[in-house]
Parts: C-alpha cells; structure tokens; sequence
C-alpha cells in the first residue's frame, strides 16, 4: 500500500490565518457579519429559544467528538440518513460546565425538550429525534461557510501562503464528505463564541438583536468602502470596526440586503422583527437594554444604530472569538490541501 507523504511547505497554520483575516478585514467584514448572523436565526428559528439548540448542538458536538477518538467518519448523507442521532451520555452537572448557564436554567431547558419529543430517554440511551422539531439541516449554512473560506483562501493565495486554488463547490463538497469532522470543528467554533455573547450581553436574543443591527450596519459600511476606496486601499480590523461603529455615512444609506428590501442607515424595531423572527415587542425590550448600556443610540430618524462604546467592549471579545475562527479555516484549509 503507498503511503502519501505530506508536503509541510504547502499547509498553514493558525497565525498565518488569522493576522490575514485581521489585516485585509475590509474584504471580510461583511461577509462574516452576515455568516454569524445567518447562523444565529437558523439557531433560533427551531425552538423559538437560543438556549434549547444550544444544548442539541453541544450535545451533537460531544457526540462527534467520540465519533472522532473511535475514527468514525460520517458523511453528510449519512450523518443524516436517520430521524434519531443516540448521543453520548451527559449530565446536568457537565452541560452547566460546558454552557456556564446556572443548573436550574439547563435543567428547565432540557426538561422542555424532554416534553417537545426533542430528547428521548430509551433505557439506558439518549436520542435526538429529528421529527420533533423545525430542524434545520445546515446545508445552506455550509455555503455561506465555504463561500467565505474562498476568500480566506484567495488572500492567502496572493500572499503565497497557499498554493491550491479552490472554489466554493469544491469546499462545499469536501465538508460534506468529512461531515462528523468538519461540523465538530464547526461547533467549537460557533459555541464558545455564543457563550461569550452570552456572557457580554446578558442573554443571547439580546445579542441577536444588537447582532442584527450590526449586520445592517456592516452592509451599508462596506457599500461606502466601495464606492470611496477608488485607490484599493486595505482596511484593516481596527479601522474597519472603528469606523463601523461610528456610522457616519448617511449618504448611502439605501443598500439592499436581501430581495429588493431597501434599509436605511439605521434599522427599526419591526425591521429586526421580521428578520430574525423575534416578536416586536421583545425587540423593543432587548434594545432598552441595549441603548441603556450604550450599545446601542437612535438616529435622527428613530431607527437603532451602534455607538462607539462597542470599540472598548465588543473588540477585544472579537479578537478571542477569531482565534478560534483561524483555527478553523486552518484545518478545512488544510484538509483540502492533503486530500
């Protein structure tokens, strides 16, 4: 049998990544925005409540993690060929650690999924049962992904750090076919940083609020980048998130984020309604909290907007969170490199 040999000069490694996320940030600002964002309606448009997918995709994610100390690989078809995934064992106690939620929240939280169908307990197994809940296959989410892995990679392409030209089929494809390893990678990712968002804003539909707003804002920064930045030049993240928390660039402030739907500048409370699914009301709730907090000030026009605080706060949270994104885009990087 031959043994392939692999060529250390052509993988990256994690620093590599990162400070060139950091230093071209105005060509990824955008898009990560929204690949956050997007990600965080598909968490609450299952149950309605951030806090019970957190708990599946914890649970799903420590599952994978046995899948990969047995070496069991799963392909996205097979990973999904089955209504009911068993799941490792796990108690309250450990949840609570992993989560850093108080135990009467967990135990409340899986109890409900307990009485939804979700978790089944059969003798001594634990399933997930797929057909109890609006779940949501991430098939859409592996294209944002592997569209912003492309980027990622021609950037590094340009610097010479990465030789193998890719295409957002070709990192679709290779997620899907290592599945069970990709998506635990994926999940170590996404749920540190949730917790942190959790941590910072005191609970995660408050975070999906400020989140939204951010999203609107970043869209219509990177429009005024466009049409200024005549002489190409690099943006890097400080200076992208500085002048995306200031939000002076009012004069193109009609830029299409999805379908024809023209936003403003600032965002209303019925818009981040019936973007993320969230009721009115609790908007309004959670951006008292935010404007209280100085996240968040009304324009002019009493639409919401960032305020500068975010700089001294949101920053150096972000920076943490990106280590763990550079980790990841490292090991798909590489993966398709030696595959």
């Amino acid at each position: 049998m031959n043994i392939r040999q692999v060529d250390f000069s052509k993988v990256v490694n994690d620093d590599q990544v990162y400070d060139h996320m950091m230093a071209n940030y105005d060509q990824l600002g955008k898009d990560w925005i929204n690949h956050q964002w997007r990600w965080m309606n598909a968490v609450y448009r299952a149950f309605k409540d951030h806090y019970k997918y957190l708990i599946i995709i914890s649970l799903v994610e420590k599952t994978l993690q046995f899948y990969d100390q047995m070496n069991i690989k799963l392909s996205y078809d097979q990973f999904y060929s089955k209504n009911f995934l068993q799941i490792d064992k796990f108690s309250i106690s450990e949840l609570c650690e992993k989560l850093q939620l108080p135990k009467e929240t967990i135990r409340r939280k899986v109890l409900e999924l307990e009485v939804l169908g979700v978790l089944k307990r059969q003798k001594k197994q634990i399933i997930i049962d797929r057909r109890s809940f609006s779940f949501i296959k991430p098939k859409n989410q592996m294209k944002y992904t592997s569209n912003y892995i492309v980027k990622i990679s021609e950037i590094l392409n340009k610097e010479k750090l990465y030789s193998k030209k890719l295409e957002a089929k070709i990192i679709e494809n290779a997620l899907k076919k290592n599945f069970s390893i990709c998506w635990r990678w994926f999940y170590r990712m996404q749920i540190p940083m949730i917790i942190g968002y959790h941590d910072m804003f005191e609970d995660l539909t408050t975070f999906h609020v400020w989140g939204t707003v951010c999203m609107n804002q970043a869209f219509n920064y990177s429009s005024t980048l466009e049409r200024q930045n005549s002489q190409n030049d690099v943006h890097n993240y400080i200076e992208y998130q500085r002048e995306l928390f200031k939000g002076d660039y009012t004069k193109f402030n009609e830029e299409v984020i999805k379908g024809n739907r023209a936003v403003s500048n600032g965002v209303s409370a019925m818009s981040v309604s019936d973007m993320t699914g969230i009721p009115r009301a609790t908007v309004i709730r959670k951006c008292k909290f935010l404007i209280k907090n100085d996240y968040l000030k009304l324009n002019e026009k009493k639409q919401y907007i960032l305020t500068g605080f975010n700089v001294q706060r949101v920053l150096p949270y972000q920076k943490l969170i990106f280590k763990n994104k550079a980790k990841f885009i490292r090991k798909v990087l590489n993966l398709l490199t030696i595959s």
